[in-house]
C-alpha cells in the first residue's frame, strides 16, 4: 500500500507519518520510484503501536523511541519485552550497571524473603516502599503477613498477564503497555465490586 492508505487504514494522517519516518519511529517501506514506497501489515503495527504509545500510554516521543528501537533489536524474548514496556510506562531508562538497589531496607528484605526474582534496580520497588509507609502512617495495619496475601493474589494476576504476551516483540510490547493502562481501573473496579459481594455474602 502507498502512505496515503496506510494513513487510511491507521486513522492516521501523511504528515504525521512522514513525522513518524523523520523521527524513526517508523520504518522506511519499500522503494518503487524515486519518490514512492510500499508499505505493508507490519507498517500497520507499527503505527498502531506508536499511537498506542503515545496516546494511550501517555509516553513521549523519546520514550517511544526508546521502546522502538529496544524491540528492533536481536533477540528480544519475552522478559526483555515485559521490561522494555515497564521502563517505557515508568518514564526510566535502560539503568543495567547504574544505581544503588531501590526501595528501603524493610522491602528489599521482604521482597527477598517473598522469593521474588525482580531487578533489584526497578523504580517500582521505590513505589512499593513509599506506598507501605505510607499505608503504616495511615494506621491501615499492611504488615508482612497482609502484604504476602496480596502478593498472592497479585501474582494470580501477574501471571494471565504473561501468559496473555504474544510471542512477537512489538505486538507483545503493545499488549504489555496498553494492558497495564487499560486493565488497571477494571482491577480497580473489580476489587470494589468483589468487598461489596463480600461484605453482603459473609455478614453474620
Amino acid at each position: 500500500m502507498r502512505i496515503s492508505e496506510l494513513a487510511e487504514v491507521t486513522g492516521t494522517t501523511v504528515t504525521t507519518l512522514k513525522f513518524y519516518l523523520r523521527r524513526g519511529l517508523l520504518q522506511p517501506g519499500r522503494s518503487v520510484t524515486r519518490t514512492q514506497a510500499e508499505y505493508g501489515e507490519e507498517h500497520v503495527e507499527r503505527v498502531r503501536l506508536v499511537r498506542a504509545l503515545s496516546e494511550v500510554g501517555g509516553l513521549d516521543l523519546a520514550a517511544v523511541g526508546r521502546v522502538v528501537e529496544a524491540i528492533e533489536g536481536p533477540g528480544l524474548g519475552r522478559l526483555d519485552v515485559m521490561a522494555t514496556a515497564q521502563h517505557a510506562l515508568s518514564g526510566a531508562r535502560d539503568r543495567a550497571g547504574q544505581g544503588p538497589s531501590r526501595g528501603d531496607e524493610r522491602t528489599r528484605a521482604w521482597i527477598a524473603a517473598r522469593g521474588w526474582q525482580v531487578d533489584p534496580r526497578d523504580v517500582a520497588l521505590d513505589r512499593l516502599a513509599a506506598a507501605w509507609n505510607a499505608c503504616e502512617g495511615a494506621g491501615l495495619g499492611l504488615d508482612e503477613d497482609r502484604l504476602d496475601a496480596y502478593a498472592d493474589a497479585v501474582e494470580q494476576i501477574a501471571t494471565i498477564d504473561v501468559a496473555s504476551v504474544p510471542p512477537e516483540p512489538a505486538s507483545a510490547v503493545r499488549q504489555v503497555v496498553l494492558g497495564t493502562v487499560l486493565v488497571e481501573p477494571v482491577l480497580a473496579a473489580l476489587r470494589l465490586l468483589a468487598q461489596q459481594h463480600i461484605s453482603i455474602t459473609e455478614r453474620p
